[in-house]
């Protein structure tokens, strides 16, 4: 018997390792010593995506300097796996919300330049394959930061380079894309973004997103217009229409400066991670995949985890159980969405402190519990 153990992160209580292991343990005190299991901890572009991405790839961690989104000097991480050329960088470590104090968020000023120069250093060690998480960013300039990072040069009508931040996206007259690092040619670049806003207007990156990276009411019009202006650039110079593509918006906008200068696409967190993992490979001749994450609702199912996993096993026709930390309003949901049980860890009720501090416990006392269910239904050899 082979089962495959796939979850994620349970949130503040254990990282998908940690996760992964406490079912095993639980299903290896009841099922035979000869089931062979195969652990493959996951994540869907969130908390805990580049541990995940890390452990597949065999990666190491490299130090940088670069500019925070005020242009400080920061020390910042990255990862990359020499035997493959892949490096794992995320937006956040140099141009992240969490580098600035509350009273320092202002996305009329903040920039991903340091998330272009992580990128040049990735470049620099050779990489053949940048994984860029894009969440988390402090900023809403288009991505033009990153592109000055990497060669672009963006000029006002003086032919002056622009100011960082969102707001001077108004000043852009010209574009100039010849300097961009060529070696950005010979790489490929995977995105993992679960954001779909476009770039502009009320679903758009400053409408949503703005307000939690400092915009108040009176900037949000103006963001928005240079953006539409930093568009109208991108459409007469480079002859891309990129606005209204569903994740245009992301990263205040990152995503419209990686799909019209870098010409990538941008998918699912849990889709970059079930190919970087080999998940559908690993799973073949699998008898049962196990998957979970700390809370199991009906928003499991907007691109999550366990539905990932159980989507890529129903491929292959292979029954998926669920484990979460709890089963939250409409669960049940999941049932449509290639999950065919889903258990909570909580066998009492209890305050959230200890439920969480006792996650590894619960979880491995649920795992061993199921198993016990599975010697009645599945064939042991």
């Amino acid at each position: 018997m082979k089962i495959v153990i796939a979850p994620d992160s349970f949130k503040e209580s254990m990282s998908a390792r940690q996760a992964a292991e406490a079912i095993h343990q639980g299903f290896s005190k009841v099922l035979p010593s000869s089931t062979v299991y195969d652990l493959i901890p996951m994540a869907d572009g969130g908390e805990g995506t580049t541990e995940v991405l890390m452990e597949a790839l065999k990666a190491s961690t490299i130090e940088v300097d670069v500019k925070d989104p005020l242009l400080r000097d920061i020390r910042a991480r990255y990862a990359y796996a020499q035997h493959n050329q892949t490096a794992i960088i995320e937006m956040a470590a140099a141009s992240g919300l969490d580098l600035l104090s509350t009273n320092e968020k202002n996305p009329m000023t903040t920039s991903s330049y340091g998330t272009g120069q992580l990128i040049n250093h990735a470049l620099e060690q050779g990489a053949k394959k940048i994984i860029l998480g894009i969440g988390g960013s402090a900023t809403n300039d288009g991505g033009v930061g990153m592109l000055q990072a990497l060669g672009v040069k963006f000029s006002d009508s003086n032919h002056n380079s622009i100011a960082p931040g969102g707001i001077h996206l108004l000043d852009i007259d010209n574009i100039d894309i010849s300097q961009l690092n060529p070696k950005l040619k010979d790489v490929e670049i995977k995105v993992a973004c679960d954001v779909t806003n476009p770039l502009l207007g009320d679903n758009g990156a400053t409408a949503i997103y703005g307000p939690q990276k400092g915009a108040t009411a009176k900037m949000i019009p103006k963001l928005d217009t240079a953006l539409s202006h930093y568009h109208d650039k991108i459409k007469l110079q480079l002859e891309k229409d990129v606005k209204d593509v569903p994740g245009a918006g992301a990263a205040g906008g990152m995503g419209t400066a990686l799909l019209a200068f870098l010409d990538v696409d941008l998918t699912k967190g849990i889709d970059v991670v079930l190919e970087e993992t080999r998940f559908t490979s690993r799973i073949e001749n699998a008898d049962l995949v196990v998957t979970g994450e700390g809370k199991i609702d009906n928003q499991t199912i907007l691109g999550k985890t366990p539905i990932g996993v159980a989507q890529a096993s129903k491929q292959i026709n292979i029954p998926v159980i669920a484990i979460g930390g709890s089963l939250g309003e409409n669960y049940e949901a999941v049932y449509d969405y290639g999950i065919d049980s889903a258990f909570s860890i909580m066998n009492q009720p209890s305050d959230l402190k200890n439920a969480l501090d006792n996650g590894y416990e619960l979880l491995t006392k649920t795992a061993h519990n199921i198993a016990r269910t599975l010697v009645l239904n599945l064939p042991l050899n």
